[in-house]
């Protein structure tokens, strides 16, 4: 039999002052699981934008009035309150989930080897971005779901997602400096692409704010726009969007670009038209709940995806020892699957 590890007293007070610092001194995740960590952290992202898409759209929003408790006299919900106190109070335990995956991020980058700082920050801050939302969760509920919090409860989620997919897209690569794949011409054009689908998600959150689905079967005060009106603008800047993305395609594929770009791309290219068809069919059925569910999980897929065009414009060879440099023949598909 194994002998039990001696823990000493200075070992435990080390472990007080620092656990991550702890538990690295004691464990070597492979590097799959690092990449493990930070995906799970990133579809955990999408689940609770997607989650709390239900709250709004089973109009729960207000099914705990109150918060942190779920009502004045109770931390979870009572009987009394039925199927909106359980959805609501569902969605605020989905947040430690949240939390735990973040958390097995962090844990995992920091003890990787050798330790990578910047995967421990971009871990870092996701946890504060969940934190800061958890506490503006908190003052949508007490302010009534005014939209325009509800609108930046939103949007902290989606830089939420974006610090995600980054840290995920940095767990495959080395810490060498960047190496473009694509000139500066294309560059510029993605970041248009990026800005373009920035301005496309707040116009979606304006459309949420004065359209219909309040989120709380009660009344509701709504952004004072027609939300109608709202929508085509929103429709307009999808258009751009697309639009943007076919001419990278075709550029791209005219300066025979490599794989990954071209592949990222074209992925997105897809994503968009069923987003936009999946956006129409549901402005001219009236917004049936189903469907304005489903568009805002496409609105997360596609804000990853715009992402994943971004960085797949340049790669980061492994320069560490430690970590598995991929081969020489195996670029094209290093970045098809960036």
């Amino acid at each position: 039999m194994r002998g039990v590890p001696n823990v000493t007293r200075a070992d435990a007070e080390a472990a007080v002052r620092n656990p991550l610092a702890f538990i690295a001194d004691r464990w070597t995740p492979q590097q799959k699981t690092v990449q493990r960590a930070a995906l799970t952290a990133l579809v955990m992202a999408v689940v609770i934008v997607v989650t709390g898409g239900v709250v709004r759209l089973t109009g729960s929003g207000l099914g705990c009035p109150t918060w942190p408790t779920c009502t004045d006299d109770s931390l979870t919900t009572t009987r009394a309150m039925g199927f909106h106190g359980v959805i609501e109070f569902g969605n605020r335990m989905l947040t430690y989930v949240l939390c735990a995956a973040v958390g097995w991020a962090i844990i995992a980058a920091r003890a990787q080897k050798p330790w990578r700082r910047s995967l421990t920050r971009l871990g870092w801050a996701q946890f504060w971005l969940v934190m800061g939302n958890a506490v503006l969760g908190g003052i949508v509920v007490l302010v009534g779901l005014n939209p325009y919090t509800v609108a930046a409860h939103f949007l902290l989620s989606t830089a939420l997602i974006a610090v995600a997919a980054v840290m995920w897209q940095r767990t495959r690569e080395g810490d060498a400096a960047p190496r473009p794949l694509v000139g500066k011409a294309v560059v510029q054009l993605v970041w248009f692409l990026v800005a373009a689908s920035t301005l496309l998600i707040m116009v979606g959150t304006v459309v949420t704010g004065a359209g219909p689905h309040a989120g709380d079967s009660t009344e509701v005060y709504r952004i004072p726009v027609d939300w109608e009106t709202v929508a085509k603008l929103h429709a307009v800047l999808a258009w751009i969007v697309v639009t943007l993305t076919f001419a990278l395609w075709f550029i791209l594929k005219a300066v025979d670009a490599p794989r990954g770009p071209l592949l990222r791309t074209r992925e997105l290219f897809l994503i968009l038209l069923a987003q936009g068809a999946l956006g129409y069919v549901q402005y001219f059925t009236h917004l049936p709940e189903a469907l304005v569910g489903a568009h805002l999980f496409g609105s997360c897929v596609m804000w990853v995806w715009v992402l994943r065009v971004l960085l797949s414009l340049r790669e980061r060879p492994v320069a560490e020892p430690g970590l598995d440099a991929p081969a020489p023949s195996d670029r094209p598909v290093e970045h098809a699957s960036s």
